[in-house]
């Protein structure tokens, strides 16, 4: 029974005896890829010392419901057991063995665990089990490798085992490699494990050792390398607040500077060679590899690790190891929130069934309204039959910070009352069980300005609101404002679910004006002085008709989306325009940060209408007032020049309705959603005539949506195009400044080179 066994007489046929991340390395050191050289302290070692301890009976027991304290009590039976003397002493014999390869007296190592069901085809562990770094020293490597075995039991791992009915017995090997000083470090996948893309190679890296992007401590450098071409098609630079380091006495924590911590990691042929020696990998394995990798002080680069990649097309892609349950994949449909939650299942028909969800419980329904916000916000999760990703419950949701699956067709006739499920709203998936980890949610927390150092940038950043409860979080991000306040959320909580012409018509004028400006001054003075842009109330008939007192103000019409709403609406009913600018008036007098926007403009009679209406009313002779439409309309690319005739001060591109217009698809059609595309060339033509011209004419401009945080590339089109602003989400505001930042570095650098 050996119990030692060197790199170089592995392959990836030793899983019994090396683990999973012990044989790869043993293979890729035969096929002659650089691996760091070493040894595993295999998983017969393990048993021995376990069984003649006399825990190596109670540590195989099968668990399907562990506890925290399962775990534990197993973990202290491991380290009562500890390592016979003759594991020890052959421990000890490969140590000083492989210090006299590296001709050092006490080498640093990192010592790996390399479970025996780690690194398969289909179960990963990934981060799960322990790992040490910079051990020197015969005392510290024992000691690191008992806890390598202790590590088998930890919380996540038993919850993983259980979640994935691994019922054998459980067994460690641990890998003893020599410790590589580490420049720059980090990971690489050879196929897009979001999207699931084969044919893109994503490299994420760090400076110093690559704990810190396995972890996610750090926020890491990430670029996108085509597979075939090898050459980088996108790339986003992150921040680093610190890095680890070898140090005297093990792992040393150097924190860097903002200057630092933003710099560029690799440059591009750096990230082009580590691609294309994952791509290599990958051809000798035949599937998509999961390696990390690292650049020693001499410019070597090593892999010290690969695995396959286990999520591509399974049921739980998207949640974290140990979010997902050990039950059925229930549903499927578009993720529009991402997080995790579980609850028992409520299904409602109509808003005014609200009252019937209990705190706590998912929400099912057939498609939401403004109505169901008093409901939604006691929900821990949203699933629904029909919608899209910019579709009422998508919006919502984000905003609340609760998972969100649209689109999941039949969610109100498979799923039943009282039913146990768990959401996630990444993957887009709903499971039977709840999950086996403490739900996780997006949330727009309060970021202290000093807390990660985000970059400046020329390209300034807003953020977009709908709920006054959340202003407070989202003005202490870095961000320069408020792009878009939908007020058509404002007005359903405020007004507690009834039809704004109703309350105006049993005399609740006053009732309006009051309860909105509350509303209001909540969100302008957190952002003041920070310029808040209000978008009027855009009505679409089918969302507000289910209103109290709708269905007498609202026509039935077949396509809403382009039907009765927005500028034409305000010109055939200027009562409640003109009462929305009284509202925006009284709010100005206190803090006068806040303007207005006028959405979904079609021809240029309908603006002047509108505007005439406002110079005629107290708002409209207020001073520093800025007037600004939204750019939904295709016909907007060929008006410009009238609607800034008109004395407009800017411009806000609706992407996701233009895209819509432009491409004639419903952006809320789950059936049409692959066509939905706002990267589209006749999308990103319109979008670049809208701000050129913006730029000619001496107008500001902005894009209001996800696009710029989701897609760097699409950012990098807008700071090429000189797009003055853009407004995302606020769960996104950090991510999309650094995007920014990346892009406006990249143009500046070509500008450079040009000259």
């Amino acid at each position: 029974m050996r119990r030692i066994l060197w790199l170089d007489e592995l392959g990836r046929e030793d899983v019994a005896e090396a683990g999973g991340k012990g044989a790869n390395l043993g293979e890729l050191t035969r096929a002659g890829f650089p691996v760091p050289g070493g040894f595993v302290v295999a998983a017969n070692a393990y048993l021995e010392s376990m069984a003649a301890g006399g825990v190596r009976d109670q540590l195989a027991e099968w668990t399907p419901d562990p506890t925290p304290t399962t775990a534990l009590d197993r973990q202290e039976l491991v380290r009562k057991a500890g390592l016979t003397s003759e594991v020890r002493a052959e421990v000890d014999a490969a140590y000083a063995d492989l210090a006299r390869r590296l001709g050092e007296d006490s080498p640093a190592v990192a010592v790996r665990s390399s479970a025996t069901a780690e690194d398969a085809a289909d179960t990963s562990f990934a981060g799960m089990n322990k790992t040490f770094t910079n051990v020197r020293g015969a005392d510290h490597l024992a000691d690191a490798v008992l806890e390598a075995w202790a590590s088998l039991f930890g919380e996540r791992v038993m919850g993983y085992r259980a979640a994935h009915h691994l019922v054998d017995e459980p067994a460690m090997a641990v890998v003893v490699q020599a410790m590589v000083p580490t420049d720059v470090s980090g990971v690489v996948f050879t196929a897009d494990p979001v999207s699931g893309d084969r044919n893109r190679i994503v490299v994420e890296a760090a400076l110093g050792q690559g704990e810190v992007v396995v972890g996610g401590r750090v926020a890491p450098d990430t670029f996108v390398v085509a597979k075939d071409a090898l050459t980088v098609v996108d790339e986003h630079l992150g921040v680093q607040s610190h890095k680890i380091v070898a140090g005297a006495d093990g792992d040393a924590v150097v924190e860097l500077s903002p200057e630092e911590g933003s710099a560029r990691v690799l440059e591009p042929d750096r990230v082009v060679q580590i691609a294309q020696l994952a791509r290599s990998v990958e051809e000798h394995y035949g599937t998509p590899q999961d390696l990390e990798w690292c650049l020693d002080h001499d410019g070597r680069l090593l892999l010290v690790q690969t695995r396959p990649i286990t999520t591509l097309g399974s049921d739980t892609r998207g949640a974290q190891p140990g979010q997902a349950t050990s039950g059925s994949v229930l549903l499927r449909g578009l993720g529009a929130t991402p997080g995790v939650a579980g609850g028992a299942v409520r299904i409602l028909r109509t808003p005014a069934e609200g009252q019937a969800l209990r705190s706590g419980e998912v929400l099912v329904a057939p498609m939401t309204d403004p109505d169901w916000l008093p409901t939604m916000r006691r929900a821990s999760a949203v699933v629904t039959d029909e919608g899209g990703m910019t579709c009422h419950a998508a919006i919502v949701s984000r905003e609340l910070g609760i998972p969100c699956v649209v689109g999941a067709r039949t969610a109100t006739t498979d799923l039943v009352d009282g039913q146990e499920v768990t959401v996630d709203g990444a993957a887009g998936l709903i499971t039977a069980g709840r999950p086996v980890v403490a739900p996780t949610m997006i949330t727009a927390a309060p970021v202290a300005p000093t807390a990660v150092a985000v970059p400046d940038t020329g390209t300034r950043l807003y953020v977009n609101l709908a709920l006054a409860d959340k202003a407070a979080a989202a003005a202490a991000l870095p961000v320069d404002g408020v792009g878009l306040l939908r007020a058509e959320f404002l007005v359903t909580e405020a007004l507690r679910g009834r039809h704004p012409r109703a309350v105006i018509a049993a005399g609740g004028r006053e009732e309006f004006l009051s309860t909105m400006a509350a509303s209001l001054l909540t969100i302008t003075r957190a952002f003041a002085p920070r310029p808040v842009v209000y978008r009027t109330i855009d009505f679409r008939t089918n969302e507000f008709r289910s209103l109290e007192g709708g269905v007498e103000f609202e026509p039935e019409e077949r396509n809403p989306m382009i039907g009765y709403r927005g500028c034409f609406r305000y010109v055939h009913e200027p009562d409640v325009f003109g009462l929305e600018l009284e509202l925006l008036a009284r709010v100005r007098e206190e803090t006068p940060n806040l303007h207005l926007m006028i959405p979904f403009v079609r021809t240029a009679w309908e603006l002047e209408a509108c505007l005439e209406q406002l110079d005629a009313s107290p708002l409209g002779r207020q001073r520093g007032l800025l007037r600004w439409i939204m750019a939904e309309v295709p016909s907007v690319v060929y008006r410009l020049d009238e609607y800034a005739a008109m004395g407009i001060d800017g411009v806000s591109i609706g992407s996701n309705d233009l895209t819509q217009l432009v491409l004639g698809v419903d952006r809320d059609s789950e059936v049409c959603r692959e066509l939905f595309d706002e990267e589209d060339p006749a999308v990103l033509r319109a979008i670049s005539e809208i701000v050129t011209s913006c730029n000619r004419l001496g107008l500001t401009s902005s894009l209001c949506g996800q696009a710029p945080s989701n897609r760097p590339s699409f950012a990098e089109h807008l700071v090429r195009d000189g797009i003055t602003s853009v407004s995302v989400n606020p769960d996104a505001a950090v991510a999309t400044r650094h995007v920014l930042d990346a892009a406006e570095r990249r143009v500046m650098l070509e500008a450079a080179r040009r000259t």
